[in-house]
């Protein structure tokens, strides 16, 4: 893409959006919002990007490997935090389990945090995947044939 000032804007926006996102995620346990919002924030920061620099330059600053163990991650972020719950003799995502002897609840405080970064994790991974795969496919019809 030849366009200057959309290049620059990009580039400009790339970081506050995914400091937005990281509000959003951080923020998430005391207002809206949370990790599913975080999450698809942060994708659209590096769809930004594609559609500014291209879906090969994307790639290589967030290549489909790096994707695939972010998915991972937090899928065993979030399971792996109700597993914690249950060996502690609790309920699957019972997050007192976590710092039992509390008073003010801080293993809900604890649980939902970690949870909600697992669900951020694994849906910005998701969202690119999926957005990867659907730009990243040849089409059926040359262009010309249209």
């Amino acid at each position: 893409m030849d366009h200057l000032i959309l290049r620059v804007t990009s580039k400009l926006l790339f970081a506050p959006i995914i400091l937005f996102a990281l509000y959003v995620q951080f923020h998430g346990d005391y207002g809206p919002g949370g990790g599913f919002q975080a999450g698809v924030i942060f994708a659209v920061a590096f769809i930004l990007h594609a559609f500014c620099f291209g879906l090969e330059e994307t790639r290589k600053v967030l290549p489909q490997k790096a994707l695939t163990i972010a998915m991972v991650i937090g899928f065993l972020l979030y399971s792996g935090t109700g597993l914690v719950t249950m060996l502690l003799g609790a309920n699957f995502l019972d997050y007192d389990a976590l710092v039992p002897n509390s008073t003010h609840h801080a293993g809900q405080h604890y649980g939902i945090i970690i949870v909600e970064l697992g669900v951020g994790t694994a849906v910005a991974a998701t969202m690119l995947t999926i957005f990867y795969h659907f730009t990243g496919r040849e089409p059926d019809i040359d262009q010309e044939d249209w």
